[in-house]
């Protein structure tokens, strides 16, 4: 039987995938020695909540995973790591 998602849930998914999607490309500007280590905790981290349907904790694992990306595209920028943004 298929699981049918309402369109909320649908939205916040996309979300979580858009967001997943960013750290990804993210890891890219790492240095060599640290890019898998640093793939592999985000994929834990999504991982690791991949069976939450709490639409609020989801709300707030996204923020603070946006957060978190900010961080780590500041501390990028300051080890002289260019920005892929625009």
């Amino acid at each position: 039987m298929a699981h049918f998602m309402d369109l909320r849930a649908f939205i916040l998914r996309a979300r979580v995938l858009k967001l997943y999607r960013q750290a990804l490309r993210m890891t890219r500007r790492a240095p060599v020695h640290a890019r898998d280590e640093l793939r592999q905790t985000v994929r834990a981290e999504i991982e690791k909540n991949r069976r939450c349907d709490d639409k609020q904790k989801i709300k707030f694992l996204i923020s603070e995973g946006l957060q978190r990306l900010k961080c780590l595209d500041e501390m990028l920028d300051m080890t002289g790591n260019i920005s892929t943004k625009n």
